[in-house]
């Protein structure tokens, strides 16, 4: 045993070293450190003389950053941890060799036009979320370790996972594939052909039979110390355990309960405590650990390591003598007048998952509310949290009654839109195509498309008054927008027109007087680039933020504790880096307007 594998077993993650099965899945309420755990436990178990597989299967991954290497479909080899191969499930380059994978036997027995339906039918962000669970189930299942498929060799496949509504989605997948499969009479669904899909059954199978089986995989559920990262936490497992999932473990990280004479230090202490008294009923029978607060960014494999170390605590670096905020930040109470201003529009808090968006939206509502403007606040996140930070906001009478609260339900959605195609495109329809139809819209990318109808709606919305969109994490939002344009062409060819709302959707998230984005990121190097990720993407589709916020920052604080005095002084460098960009920005101090909870 090499003295790296003996460091990590009495460490905080020594517990779940020492049971590690052949797959662990990292999940949970995005931005908790899935990223940065499953790192040091792929890294740990390397060490042991393993050999490890570390996959992201994230729309937004940010791996590569992490471990400081260039990733790609395919595993590379990670430099300075011998036995790690690590790689990204990259979404677009899955649904491209998914498509070309479906289409390609069809191109010489088919005529050009049906080729050409065939590819307008996986043209659809549907199709990219299914091509991504293409290569995850081929990697999870039984194929992986028998000597066939691309897990073929490796004793431990690390998967980092996208946040907690979209992995549950996938994880759904199998079992919803299998009974459309084998209910579905028609030669195509907006997947592709059938017989495609039904060459994947074994595979998708074989998939749900390994994440069941507790000797095989470990759901590894991710949360911070904080009431609403463990709330989501419990209702992932309750949904995975419904799925048939059964052996989970608990991380809590971040915990930082050294209550100093800091006020902000002892704050910190306070609400892991609470967090640690509270852990809901569900989550108390599992195996836990507790990953204390680190002084650095976790950047690097030093860094990644010092998780799994024994030492509680890492020597802080001595801060600056002087560490201020930047010149050129706009205030938060400005931002809002200012959004105000226009009267009417679309404001969306878009980001990395766990960055505050949701609290955020919150007060933009609250502010505008509060200058006298009805407001319609809503979310297209599955994992609704508009309730829990409405119970943190001190709203008066007059800005609750403008206040209108609601959400995109997929599931009221998706029977409504059922109704209404068999009502239209139906509606004419002798018995035998009826059914087809009925056949066709219980494909699981109906729920996409009903979803994606109910946001083209509730924009629109805002051309009467405020509406304020609570996105969904990054990734998942950036499937609904690029099926702006993809979902014109399904929506056609099951009701024969576009909706207005629909057809309006794109050139108003382009118009900056209508639609006004708000980046929110955490002041760290990853959240900060993956934010910029996410303005490269948005412009590609000509969609131009209107500012950025960086929530729940220390440097606006006078903290002299020596945990969050390191932290501080490293975030004025990713504050100007925001900044350098010409970007407006805002900074919210933690505990200020973007709750630290949320």
């Amino acid at each position: 045993m090499t003295a790296s594998a003996a460091v990590t077993e009495t460490g905080p993650l020594a517990s779940l070293l020492a049971n590690a099965t052949r797959a662990l899945l990292f999940t949970g309420k995005g931005g908790v450190g899935k990223t940065s755990l499953a790192c040091a436990t792929a890294l740990s178990l390397a060490a042991r003389g393993r050999r490890v597989l570390l996959v992201s299967t994230d729309p937004a991954s940010n791996l590569d950053e992490a471990l400081g290497v260039a990733l790609s479909p395919t595993p590379v080899d990670v430099p300075g941890a011998p036995g790690l191969l690590a790689m990204n499930l990259d979404p677009e380059a899955a649904a491209h060799a998914y498509r070309e994978r479906i289409v390609g036997p069809y191109r010489n027995l088919l005529p050009e036009a049906a080729v050409r339906s065939i590819e307008e039918q996986l043209s659809g962000a549907c199709t990219v979320e299914v091509a991504a669970f293409d290569e995850f189930a081929a990697l999870l299942g039984d194929a992986g370790a028998d000597g066939a498929g691309p897990g073929h060799g490796f004793d431990h496949i690390v998967f980092d996972t996208a946040p907690t509504g979209h992995t549950l989605r996938l994880l759904e997948l199998p079992a919803a594939w299998s009974g459309f499969l084998a209910s579905n009479a028609g030669a195509t669904s907006c997947l592709g052909p059938l017989s495609g899909l039904q060459q994947q059954k074994t595979t998708y199978e074989s998939a749900l039979a390994a994440l069941r089986d507790g000797a095989k995989t470990t759901v590894v559920l991710v949360a911070r110390p904080d009431l609403w990262s463990l709330a989501e936490a419990a209702r992932t497992w309750d949904e995975l355990r419904a799925l048939g999932l059964s052996n989970g473990r608990l991380i809590v990280n971040g915990l930082h309960l050294d209550a100093s004479a800091d006020p902000v230090a002892a704050a910190f202490a306070a609400r892991g405590r609470r967090a640690l008294a509270n852990v809901p009923d569900v989550l108390r029978s599992l195996p836990r650990s507790e990953v204390p607060l680190l002084p650095l960014g976790m950047v690097g494999l030093a860094a990644l390591r010092s998780l799994a170390a024994p030492a509680s605590h890492l020597e802080p670096p001595p801060p600056p003598a002087d560490v201020t905020l930047p010149d050129g930040l706009t205030p938060f109470d400005a931002l809002v007048r200012d959004i105000a201003a226009a009267g009417r529009g679309a404001i969306l808090t878009m980001g990395k998952g766990g960055v505050g968006k949701t609290t955020l939206a919150v007060r933009v509502a609250d502010g505008l509310a509060r200058l006298g403007h009805q407001v319609n606040l809503t979310t297209t996140d599955p994992a609704d949290h508009l309730a829990e930070a409405l119970a943190d906001v001190s709203r008066d009478a007059g800005s609750a009654a403008r206040m209108h609260v609601s959400r995109i339900d997929p599931h009221a959605e998706t029977a409504a839109y059922m109704a209404e195609v068999l009502a239209t495109a139906g509606k004419s329809l002798d018995p035998s195509a009826r059914a087809l139809l009925e056949e066709e819209l219980r494909s699981p990318c109906t729920q996409e498309i009903a979803v994606f109808r109910a946001f083209a709606r509730t924009v629109d919305d805002a051309s009467h008054g405020f509406v304020v969109i609570d996105t969904a994490p990054t990734g998942h939002t950036l499937l609904l927008l690029d099926a702006a344009q993809a979902y014109h062409r399904e929506v056609t060819r099951t009701q024969g027109d576009v909706p207005p709302a629909v057809a309006r959707l794109l050139p108003r998230l382009r118009d900056p007087e209508f639609t006004k984005i708000l980046i929110v990121a955490l002041p760290e190097a990853t959240p900060v680039h993956e934010a910029m990720r996410l303005e490269h993407d948005l412009a590609r589709a000509g969609i131009r933020p209107y500012a950025w916020i960086v929530n729940q920052s220390l440097l606006p604080l006078a903290v002299t504790d020596p945990v969050l005095a390191a932290r501080r002084a490293d975030e004025r460098r990713w504050i100007g880096e925001v900044l350098a960009g010409g970007r407006r920005t805002v900074v919210v101090p933690w505990g200020g307007a973007g709750r630290q909870d949320g």
